[in-house]
């Protein structure tokens, strides 16, 4: 049982989930196979990923300075989970609709999905994305 509205909930998995890479965006949608992600795995090595932001914790609007600041403070953590600065992609999580602001986030390859929910409940994150090695991002609700 999760604490998160359902509309809020409906609203992670209409939204993109975008890092850019060398060849090009990879668009994460939530139950979508990603050829982009699954490419960008062959290429690094790594068979797991996490899309996760700071941005306004508990789905509480935070002003533009706060959300980058949080971003900056949460960017420092990841540099304690991988092995190389190369597996943080900046990203950014957008509704489609406009309805609700874009969020600076990171695509972190290799992370594994403990040390990506231990995160995420420190940030004070409802949820984030993640995928295994079949690159299907799937929803995590941490709430």
């Amino acid at each position: 049982m999760t604490r998160i509205p359902a509309n809020v909930i409906d609203a992670y998995y209409l939204a993109h989930y975008q890092a850019e890479s060398e060849n090009g965006p990879i668009i994460l949608r939530i139950g979508q196979h990603s050829e982009p992600l699954s490419q960008l795995f062959s290429k690094s090595g790594h068979r797991c990923a996490a899309f996760i932001t700071a941005c306004n914790p508990l789905g509480v609007r935070q002003g533009p300075e706060e959300n980058r600041i949080a971003c900056e403070r949460l960017r420092e953590r990841l540099n304690q989970y991988v092995a190389s600065a190369d597996d943080i992609i900046e990203g950014i999580g957008f509704d489609p609709s406009g309805d609700w602001p874009g969020e600076e986030s990171f695509l972190v390859l290799g992370i594994d999905l403990e040390a990506a929910r231990t995160l995420g409940g420190e940030f004070r994150q409802n949820a984030l994305v993640w995928s295994d090695a079949d690159t299907i991002p799937r929803l995590i609700l941490l709430c």
